[in-house]
């Protein structure tokens, strides 16, 4: 059986290798490996997030929800190298990966970290993520409404999920959950995916 990409301390031999991706329209070459969430190419939910999300802003504060070996956390950092990015996930190989690729890029505001370690105090202006749906209802809920009240007032999460995976639901549940003070909204679809916005208001 091949192991969890949301596994915490991945067994499996790494197997490192390279992969070439274009981000915010520059080629890189990128380092990669096994047990982390689409270790052989840049996936298509990625691709489509990256895509249709606006610029974001030159500086300030911002938030990728399960990294993996980094396209989104890099993307905001080549966007913004003047952004402090926070990439958040459980997978002790994929932050690795994240911090070796964001050092290989020169992108030094980008800071690979599990959940304990971004302090209470930080707040988001924008978030990223390709959430990781496979985790199961209950805890991707818990997830998403553990980050997404950090956003600051006027800051945007912007997420991409399947329409097969629950999107609509998934819409549906934050819009109830998150309460008057947020705007979730469903701005695009794509390839079978959609993106949902939300943003903090008040």
């Amino acid at each position: 059986m091949s192991e969890h990409y949301f596994a915490s301390q991945p067994t499996a031999n790494a197997n490192q290798r390279e992969i070439d991706v274009v981000l915010q329209g520059r080629e890189v070459r990128l380092e990669t490996a096994s047990a982390v969430f689409s270790a052989d190419r840049l996936d298509k939910a990625t691709r489509i997030l990256l895509d249709h999300v606006p610029a974001p802003p030159e500086s300030g504060t911002a938030l990728d929800i399960g990294c993996g070996w980094g396209p989104i956390s890099l993307s905001l950092g080549l966007a913004s190298p003047q952004l402090d990015v926070w990439a958040l996930d459980v997978n002790e190989r994929a932050l690795e990966l994240t911090a070796t690729n964001a050092k290989r890029l020169g992108l030094d505001r980008v800071r690979a970290v599990k959940a304990e370690q971004v302090p209470a105090e930080v707040e988001f202006d924008v978030i990223w993520s390709n959430p990781p749906i496979r985790i199961g209802k209950e805890s991707l809920d818990e997830l998403m409404l553990t980050w997404l009240p950090r956003l600051r007032v006027g800051g945007e999460a912007w997420l991409v999920v399947g329409k097969n995976l629950g999107a609509d639901s998934l819409q549906r549940r934050l819009a109830e959950a998150l309460g008057a003070g947020y705007e979730v909204s469903r701005p695009r679809t794509d390839g079978g995916f959609r993106i949902l916005l939300v943003k903090r208001v008040s």
